[in-house]
């Protein structure tokens, strides 16, 4: 019997899957099934034989993608489906069995992520009909930080505003920073050690994790609080709406836009959201790119520096995410922002790990990682716990 997880990804427009074995060393079937909705909807991955495939779907919705990937698992019926959730709420601390009430639940806190829940709960609808006898668990990203102290997320705010509308820091990323902090702690052989983790990619956080728990994380009610993203702001000031309004007469609407698709790298080079393109550019000389650069690692720093207050202690920094995995840059200008952390980083070590490897890049004192992040595998692993639960 195939004990693989199928994990779902889904979004307004896209389907991400993977399925998943036990065995580590057998090979994942994956791929993402984009622009659907459009008239020239595909489906793309790899097959068991690592060879890449592309597929034309025509104008394929949700359900119709998910047959498509079905025939491309070559057979292989999961044991169980796995499917991201962004936002859980205070509802969900934990992945959680799929029934109506789950399902009625996270409807319920879609308005704390009107981008994201409701394209979860279209994946979660299709593959339910397409996989009826089949178990299917809610993973969410904001349940590793159900462990945050009220001193970390409550909001300086009226009572009746956490109380009436459940507004609070909730957090974000939860499947990657709960993967690597646990990962440090196996490659370290530290038992709960003190980690702050970085996942740097067009989303970006920090999170401060001890003993395998999250304590305090960058991201906020949203995903737009916190560090400076590919095309997110980040922190601003949050008088900054209402001034936008009064001088420029912007919608609230037009405000969102460009705090969520036109600021981060993009807004402050004018150029691109995309590090290496960045990186490039300021070699070339271009002011834009070398001040997104600065301002990007500038505010990565100082939010580990402040990440640290929620540790007893402290035993290394995790790099991880697309930008924190490859680019030995960021992490360089980063760690030198930090000299008063005991944070020597090895520069060999640091430009010569080989892209989607784990490597140690210190040369003593806190330890120094970059740990390539595997959601899919965490929301695997979670659907199987949360499944061994149900049977015993």
């Amino acid at each position: 019997m195939d004990t693989s997880v199928l994990v779902i990804n889904c979004g307004s427009s896209s389907i991400k899957y993977a399925l998943i074995p036990v065995d580590p060393d057998r090979p994942r079937l994956a791929g993402l099934a984009e622009r659907l909705g459009s008239s020239d909807a595909r489906l793309k991955g790899s097959n068991s034989l690592g060879e890449p495939f592309e597929q034309p779907l025509g104008s394929a919705d949700h359900a119709t993608a998910l047959e498509a990937i079905l025939e491309r698992l070559e057979g292989r019926l999961p044991v169980a489906v796995g499917h991201r959730i962004v936002h859980g709420g205070e509802h969900f601390t934990r992945a959680a069995l799929i029934d109506d009430a789950v399902v009625t639940a996270i409807e319920r806190t879609s308005a704390l992520a009107p981008l994201h829940n409701p394209a979860n709960l279209a994946g979660v609808t299709a593959t339910r009909r397409l996989f009826p006898d089949l178990p299917q668990v809610a993973v969410f990203d904001t349940a590793f930080h159900q462990s945050l102290p009220p001193r970390a997320y409550r909001y300086a705010l009226p009572e009746a505003l956490y109380r009436d509308h459940s507004i609070r820091r909730y957090g974000f990323h939860g499947t990657s920073h709960a993967y690597v902090s646990r990962r440090a702690d196996a490659l370290s052989g530290l038992e709960g050690g003190g980690w702050l983790t970085a996942h740097l990619g067009n989303g970006c956080s920090t999170c401060a994790v001890w003993q395998g728990k999250s304590l305090d994380t960058s991201m906020g009610l949203t995903p737009l609080e916190g560090v400076v993203m590919g095309t997110r702001s980040g922190d601003v000031d949050p008088g900054l709406h209402a001034h936008l309004s009064r001088q420029l007469s912007w919608t609230i609407e037009r405000i969102d836009e460009v705090l969520n698709r036109g600021s981060g790298l993009l807004g402050l080079s004018g150029l691109t959201n995309d590090m290496r393109e960045l990186e490039a550019a300021e070699a070339e000389g271009h002011a834009g790119a070398a001040l997104a650069i600065e301002v990007f690692c500038y505010r990565i720093a100082k939010s580990l520096a402040a990440l640290s207050c929620a540790l007893p202690r402290l035993d290394g920094l995790v790099f991880t995410g697309g930008i924190g995995e490859n680019s030995a840059q960021v992490r360089e200008r980063v760690i030198a922002l930090l000299p008063h952390f005991d944070l020597q980083l090895d520069p060999t070590a640091n430009s010569e790990t080989i892209r989607g490897r784990e490597g140690r890049i210190d040369t003593g004192g806190r330890q120094l990682w970059i740990i390539p992040t595997d959601e899919e595998g965490q929301i695997a692993t979670e659907t199987r716990q949360r499944l061994e639960e149900a049977a015993e």
